[in-house]
């Protein structure tokens, strides 16, 4: 991935008289002599040196984000194996990288060395490992730069092979481009500058003259001006002769060198004797610097930026002139540098001006590299690490404070942003990593702790979050990585003690069985739901889709530096829900029942009376007023680690009702654009009382809009008697004209309700497939009604007594614009309540489907059987026009004289026992004889069934005929994916229902469904990304996860692999990969019922 240079806009201004003038004070031309017959023989000579770098950023760290990328590079010593390219091609952190030379061989390549200021670094290769290739080292010739030579840079440009762009240097004393604020910036050096429009991939390129020397290295480039950015060399040629000199014979291991780097922590910038004037800069001091420096010096070093509590603290100031340095007259960078470099743990003398005024300063030179991190804590999938030289630099803090460098998980979740700097964890300050890890290890899962942080943006204030340790399994436990520069890997160990609370399992409460479904409740009615919700879509490490792989550019625009993959963060209001979507479910009615708790006594009734008598409002409607104590706001996170079912955000907020409210067990039915998947971590804000407890998310319909989340009514203390279940009322069902009451929460939990009328009680919905699938809403009625109040109000709709007939639930979609842009959207709609009652009652009496624990209580939970087939309706006045008979038309008429359609099949899930026998287009007429015209006919039908009998028989016209058909039916749960491997850092699981619906399984195995990728995995630098079956590994089919697992278990590590795969479109591929089991082994994660906690376990790593 290439940094293509860039300046700020504020110092475009300023600068741009001084850039005008910069060709007037350059050194004097030098003729070009070189003929094209000179170019053509350095360019054979050098060519065979420069390679493609391809590089994977396996984790965030410092100035870097995770990702793939090219670059370029050159050797520079063939004897010991030594490539050059460019510091943020190298990374400051964990990065595995090949390099392919000219005629296509590839051999890995290993960092030995990154400089922690300028833009180069050191890639080690096995000589030996070239067989088939003439090739020399490109030397090294700094000394050869001047104004007007004519010069080449050779490589990789914008993922070419080879690419060859001429130029001639127009400057050699260029200020170092600024490509970012919170990001990699080069400085305390001059660039050169070429209009040669290099662009992405270049970046490590040799700038050559016509002898075949390398003058400069190719850095980044202005993309608006088509300039090109080049590094001098001197301090290049300085850290490879430390190289060569440590490494004078070859051996098998490499061993460490150390390149003394000083600093004064502070930026300095080479302004021109007229501003040095206007900053004070005295006559006789000027005409001291003139006389002593080289002839067509043109200014000073001046102070710039000084890092808090770094040598130069409270000693240098912006605008402080540099005079001497350790009594030698200093105006050039490279001197300055120079001095430094040799003075390590030593004190040097420098004399400055400040104001016009003489002041002497000794400084102590500071080890630049015990500012520059090589080490990092990963936790719940953030990356934190001592705040480096280069970002306490860009943000101007203390080196070595404690630095998130990825969000994660946990992080993300408490809203920690990406560089914030942590200054208090669980009540503990925090002034160093150690701190950080002290106050972790004494936490248990489950924790919530408060957390305080400072981030640039807002520099003067602490935030305070809480954050909350999680309770599952998510991620692996917490380990450090420490940078090891002989074997060129970070190795990874454990960061807790073994007796940490937080590496215990999750602690469950008593389990018992429950064999007969009886519940103390308070309250057991019933309702249901579906406020606003907000969705924040997460990037980190997780993708969707296509992303590029070749990019080793940066927009100037956007001073970013090499980040070719990185996605980008966005708060969208209103997304989705992805689950597996199958098709209708049993619907019988429930009759609304009351049950009161016994008296919980006075003590319990003091301490709510206060509330309760706050919550009834004077100015409260009375339907408010009931219905308020029934709901709750749920805000929803899902982990970026399992990212399943195609949902495509991370956050989720919105309102539920309480539909069962017992000593043992709470349930709150919302919908799945708030809970889109069982893999989620939920908390609950009751209306009735001013508490927030975690829920578990129980039951996700595998057809309907609507999930079930349990909570613990212990968890409440007082309040819970203030809590109560809402009254459900499912018949009479609402009808044309009908007046409702909406009720639903604002985000300050107060009850808000709204008066309407009913416009169509059976609107059906048709809601197309996203591009990633996930859960769509099908065969499904809806209610409308005659006020729009909007997209993001939702709530239940009752009757006047506060009795729910439906709730106004959330619904998402996706609308597409042309072939290529989409747009994620959500509206709302009524949801009828008669599905929600028939599960709440089968929950809470004759389930016999799989045991879950809720609570500490087993209990059996119900099973759907649907048909799964698409459905839509048509009008009968078309039906007729396709052949339908006045006989099969009177009877539908009859049967259901409002509606007037029959529905028809609009597709069958892949994989279900309808798929061969139904066709799209055919039009269901009766069901056991029985005229069909509405969804929930089909809905009753099936739940008819007995266990033993799975079939229904159809009546179907198809082609102008009428045909009797025995068509199975499928029988679904309500967990929803309860198991996903990650391997090689692709997430695979077994294709949910909107993958089945879209009507295609490959016949080789279609049970290794990739769902996402991560980045910097093998996957994201070989290009297996999401929306594809893996169904042949190395030869050997992978018809589900098991079969995956045994054939990955045989590779080992660095191995290559070859993957079969077909993609949704049905188009089969074949690619290769490279298995990395040290920073990316593979793992399973799944959910266990008797626990109700998902488990990860590793399944195969590099011990």
């Amino acid at each position: 991935m290439e940094r293509l240079g860039s300046e700020t806009a504020l110092a475009g201004m300023e600068s741009s008289m001084k850039e005008d003038l910069s060709m007037e004070i350059d050194p004097p031309f030098k003729e070009n002599l070189a003929t094209a017959e000179d170019w053509r023989k350095a360019l054979n000579k050098v060519v065979p040196a420069v390679v493609v770098l391809r590089t994977t950023a396996c984790r965030a760290f410092d100035t870097e984000l995770a990702g793939a990328s090219y670059a370029t590079g050159f050797v520079v010593d063939k004897f010991r194996g030594i490539i050059l390219t460019n510091r943020h091609v190298v990374k400051p952190g964990p990065v595995v990288a090949e390099a392919m030379f000219v005629n296509r061989e590839e051999i890995p390549v290993y960092p030995i060395y990154r400089d922690p200021v300028h833009d180069f670094g050191f890639f080690r290769y096995d000589p030996a490992a070239i067989q088939f290739l003439s090739y020399e080292e490109i030397p090294l010739a700094p000394e050869a730069a001047c104004v007007g030579l004519e010069i080449r840079v050779v490589g990789n440009d914008s993922g070419e092979k080879v690419s060859i762009l001429a130029g001639t240097l127009a400057r050699l004393d260029r200020d170092a481009p600024h490509y970012k604020k919170d990001g990699y910036n080069d400085f305390n050096t001059f660039y050169m500058q070429a209009t040669s429009g290099t662009k992405g991939g270049s970046s490590g390129s040799p700038v050559i003259d016509w002898q075949g020397r390398a003058v400069a290295l190719n850095a980044g480039s202005k993309t608006s001006s088509a300039s090109a950015f080049f590094l001098p060399l001197e301090r290049v040629v300085r850290a490879l002769q430390f190289l060569q000199k440590g490494r004078d014979t070859i051996t098998n291991t490499w061993e460490a060198v150390t390149i003394p780097r000083g600093t004064l922590q502070t930026t300095f910038l080479h302004k021109g004797f007229d501003e040095t004037r206007r900053l004070g800069l005295r006559c006789e001091t000027e005409q001291l610097v003139r006389h002593a420096s080289p002839l067509g010096e043109t200014g000073m070093l001046v102070v710039d930026s000084v890092v808090p509590e770094g040598p130069a603290h409270k000693q240098l100031e912006p605008g402080d002139v540099l005079v001497r340095l350790n009594g030698e007259v200093t105006t050039q960078f490279l001197r300055m540098e120079d001095l430094l470099d040799n003075s390590v743990d030593h004190n040097v003398e420098l004399q400055i001006e400040r104001g016009g005024k003489p002041l002497t300063v000794n400084l102590k030179v500071q080890n630049l590299h015990s500012i520059t991190p090589d080490h990092f804590i990963e936790i719940s999938g953030a990356v934190i690490h001592p705040l480096s030289y280069q970002q306490a630099r860009n943000f101007r803090f203390q080196c070595g404070l404690v630095y998130v460098a990825e969000q994660g998980y946990m992080l993300f979740r408490a809203g920690v942003p990406r560089h914030a700097i942590i200054k208090k964890f669980d009540g503990k300050d925090i002034s160093r990593l150690e701190d950080f890890i002290s106050a972790l290890s004494k936490l248990s899962r489950g924790a919530r702790v408060p957390l305080e942080y400072i981030n640039y943006t807002d520099r003067h204030r602490r935030k305070s979050v809480l954050v909350t340790v999680d309770r599952h399994e998510w991620y692996a436990p917490p380990q450090i990585y420490t940078r090891n520069d002989s074997s060129s890997l970070w190795t990874v160990n454990p960061v807790l003690p073994p007796d940490s609370p937080l590496l215990s399992p999750q602690i469950n409460p008593s389990e018992h069985d429950l064999t007969s479904n009886t519940d103390s409740p308070f309250d057991a009615e019933h309702t249901l739901i579906g406020q606003s919700r907000e969705c924040i879509g997460q990037e980190p490490m997780d993708n969707v889709a296509s992303m590029e792989t070749s990019s080793e550019h940066m927009a100037e625009g956007s001073h970013s530096p090499a980040e070719s993959d990185s996605g980008t963060k966005k708060r969208r209001v209103g997304e989705d829900l992805p689950v597996d979507g199958g098709l209708i479910p049993e619907c019988s009615l429930h009759e609304p029942r009351e049950e009161r708790l016994g008296d919980h006594g006075s003590e319990s009734e003091t301490a709510t009376g206060d509330f309760q008598g706050a919550g009834a409002a004077s100015n409260s409607s009375a339907t408010e007023h009931v219905i308020e104590p029934t709901l709750v706001m749920l805000e929803v996170h899902v982990p970026s680690s399992c990212m399943l079912d195609g949902v495509h955000s991370q956050h989720f907020f919105g309102t539920g009702v309480i539909i069962h409210h017992s000593q043992t067990m709470g349930l709150v039915a919302v919908d799945k654009n708030t809970v889109a998947v069982s893999v989620s971590d939920v908390m609950l804000s009751f209306a009735a009382y001013p508490m927030e407890i975690p829920g578990e998310v129980v039951f996700l319909h595998p057809v309907h809009n609507f999930a079930i989340v349990a909570y613990d009514p212990s968890a409440l203390g007082a309040g819970a008697s203030l809590v109560r279940a809402a009254e459900l009322h499912p018949e009479p069902a609402l009808r044309r004209g009908d007046s409702v009451c909406l009720v639903g929460l604002s985000r300050s939990l107060q009850a808000t309700s709204r008066k309407s009328f009913v416009t169509n009680p059976s609107a059906a919905l048709n809601i197309g497939s996203a591009d990633c699938p996930r859960y769509r809403a099908t065969n499904m009625e809806v209610i409308e009604l005659d006020t729009d109040f909007g997209s993001t109000f939702s709530g239940v709709l009752t009757d006047d007594l506060g009795r729910v007939k439906a709730i106004w639930g959330s619904f998402s979609t996706q609308l597409k614009y042309g072939c290529s842009s989409s747009e994620d959207h959500q509206f709302v709609r009524g949801i009828p309540i008669h599905s929600i009652s028939y599960i709440l009652d089968k929950i809470l009496t004759d389930a016999n489907g799989p045991v879950l624990l809720i609570n500490g209580i087993k209990r059996p939970m119900p099973v759907v059987r649907i048909l799964e087939v698409e459905l839509y309706p048509t009008l009968l006045s078309k039906a007729r026009s396709f052949g339908l008979s006045d006989t099969w038309i009177q009877a539908l008429v009859k049967k259901d004289p409002i509606r007037r359609q029959v529905l028809r099949v609009k597709g069958c899930l892949s994989g279900s026992k309808a798929e061969n026998l139904l066709e799209q287009g055919d039009m269901v007429l009766a069901i056991n004889k029985e005229p069909v015209t509405c969804f929930l006919d089909i809905e009753y039908a099936c739940q008819a069934l007995g266990p033993h009998n799975d079939k229904l028989e159809l009546t179907i016209f198809r082609q102008s005929r009428e045909i009797e058909l025995l068509v199975g039916t499928d029988v679904r749960d309500g967990n929803g994916t309860t198991r996903v491997i990650n391997w090689c850092g692709c997430i695979v699981q077994d294709p949910h229902s909107a993958v089945r619906a879209l009507g295609f399984l490959p016949e080789e195995g279609h049970g290794v469904y990739v769902a996402r990728w991560c980045h910097g995995s093998p996957v994201h630098r070989y290009g297996l990304y999401a929306l594809q079956w893996i169904v042949e590994v190395n030869g050997k089919p992978t018809p589900n996860l098991d079969a995956l697992v045994e054939v990955t278990k045989e590779i080992e590590h660095g191995e290559f692999i070859r993957v079969r795969t077909i993609h949704l479109n049905g188009k089969p591929r074949v690619l290769t990969l490279k298995q990395d089991l040290h920073y990316w082994p593979t793992w399973e994660l799944r959910f266990d019922p008797e626990t109700a906690i998902w488990r990860r376990r590793t399944i195969k790593s590099l011990d």
